[in-house]
């Protein structure tokens, strides 16, 4: 066997020894993925909140299974997973994605500091046109 092979082999047994999903089921009453830890603890979050689940449907958020190591959470429906490691550490998609979520967040936050700054710009003409380089 490939010494590479055994080593990635025994990080998985060491991740494995933490907290794994031991259940997984939608919630249609609350909408919410329902996850069971190994530990007893149960943890759930809206499937609109997670990269790959956001637009899907009850139908397809109700087939759900956990991965043979315990660490994932695969919908087969839509082809969607979650890492449930980074899931315990509120990470709910890629790098690329959670910042245009946050972004989105920003751009639609309202506060009249942000309300005399459009208004200022708005005077002189408002934001500038893209030029091709």
């Amino acid at each position: 066997m490939d010494d590479s092979f055994v080593a990635a082999v025994a990080r998985g047994e060491q991740r494995r020894l933490g907290p794994h999903a031991a259940s997984v089921h939608y919630d249609t009453v609350r909408d919410r993925i329902v996850v069971e830890l190994s530990t007893g603890i149960e943890i759930s979050f809206r499937p609109q909140k997670a990269q790959g689940l956001e637009s899907a449907r009850p139908d397809e958020l109700s087939e759900a299974e956990i991965t043979p190591s315990g660490l994932g959470l695969h919908f087969p429906k839509i082809d969607a997973d979650i890492y449930l490691p980074a899931l315990l550490e509120g990470i709910l998609g890629s790098a690329k994605w959670m910042a245009g979520q946050m972004g989105r967040i920003g751009g639609s936050t309202r506060s009249s500091s942000k309300a005399t700054a459009a208004r200022e710009n708005g005077k002189r003409g408002g934001r500038p046109r893209k030029t091709a380089a």
